[in-house]
């Protein structure tokens, strides 16, 4: 038998250097994907949080007026408002939920025997949830930001604002205000949102690899997605994990606005917050408000996180 092959060294790109460092870079892969998808719709995140929890600034407007209406009240940066702390928040909460999902899967696949289209779905909630809870304070804070108009400001900045909710809110329970809403929602947007887009990769490349797939740039064995095609599978997954979801994030914002609100006191638990909203202002327009918005947020934000994930994971050497 002829002697076994040298291995490649670490910096020729051989085996050893594909498996350095390897959960570094997919944590810098998921936090890329994270940041570029949320920088995409930050205006729209900032007018569907002043509409979900019905400022008395913006209330009587709609999606469209409001994006017209905050430039002229707060001038254009205050379509940014918050997205210094979304920032902070977004990479880590990117680069632990894609990091987590890939490690899920693994493990679901490994130690449980689940496989198919079944394990994409359980790995994409428990990737969600750990990414939530991991993240939660800073969405808090970020939400807070987001909510204050101009000229009427109860925090200064990202570190006034967790002195703030610390010192009048209960310490550090005081960030974690909305969890479970969150958690439950975020099971199902995760995990319908990672199932959808696997399943149509699989399908897609199965069924029409020539015209729906490439092989990758870092292993030319393993077929990725064209780049316009993973954009419009990111889109449908986003739009239908957020159709599931969104009454779960409606509950969430008003729960984390918390004392910022005149009703705060009826909304300090999950069951009362989603009856106070069915109650007062009924399913579409409560609980299910901005949902529109969030439809075009959403799809081009799920569209953007995947097909950058998929891009980094190429140049990060992950496949």
């Amino acid at each position: 038998d002829p002697p076994p092959a040298m291995p490649q060294a670490a910096g020729a790109g051989g085996p050893t250097a594909r498996r350095d460092f390897y959960w570094l870079r997919s944590f810098l892969a998921g936090g890329i994907a994270g940041c570029c998808a949320k920088t995409t719709v930050a205006p729209l995140d900032r007018v569907k949080v002043l509409l979900q929890a019905h400022n008395r600034h913006y209330k009587h407007f709609g999606v469209f007026s409001a994006l017209r209406a905050v430039p002229q009240k707060e001038g254009f940066l205050g379509l940014y408002k918050g997205n210094g702390a979304m920032m902070i928040r977004i990479f880590p909460y990117g680069a632990i939920q894609f990091m987590a999902f890939e490690h899920y899967k693994t493990l679901i696949t490994t130690k449980l025997g689940i496989s198919g289209h079944v394990h994409r779905l359980m790995a994409g909630s428990m990737a969600g949830m750990t990414a939530v809870i991991c993240t939660y304070p800073l969405d808090m804070v970020r939400v807070r930001l987001a909510f204050q108009v101009k000229g009427e400001h109860t925090y200064t900045g990202i570190i006034h604002a967790f002195k703030t909710i610390y010192a009048q809110e209960g310490g550090f329970f005081g960030f974690y205000r909305g969890l479970m809403p969150t958690i439950l929602g975020m099971a199902p947007y995760a995990g319908v949102s990672f199932f959808t887009f696997g399943t149509l990769k699989s399908v897609g490349l199965s069924h029409a690899p020539t015209l729906l797939g490439r092989p990758s740039s870092d292993n030319p064995n393993v077929l990725v997605l064209k780049t316009h095609v993973n954009l419009l599978c990111g889109g449908v997954a986003g739009a239908i994990a957020q159709t599931i979801s969104y009454p779960f994030d409606v509950t969430r914002r008003r729960m984390q606005l918390g004392t910022v609100l005149p009703e705060f006191e009826k909304c300090l638990t999950m069951r009362d917050t989603m009856k106070y909203v069915y109650g007062h202002h009924g399913i579409r327009k409560g609980l299910y408000r901005g949902l529109s918005l969030n439809y075009i947020r959403c799809i081009p934000s799920q569209a953007v996180a995947f097909t950058t994930y998929e891009l980094m994971k190429q140049v990060f050497h992950l496949n």
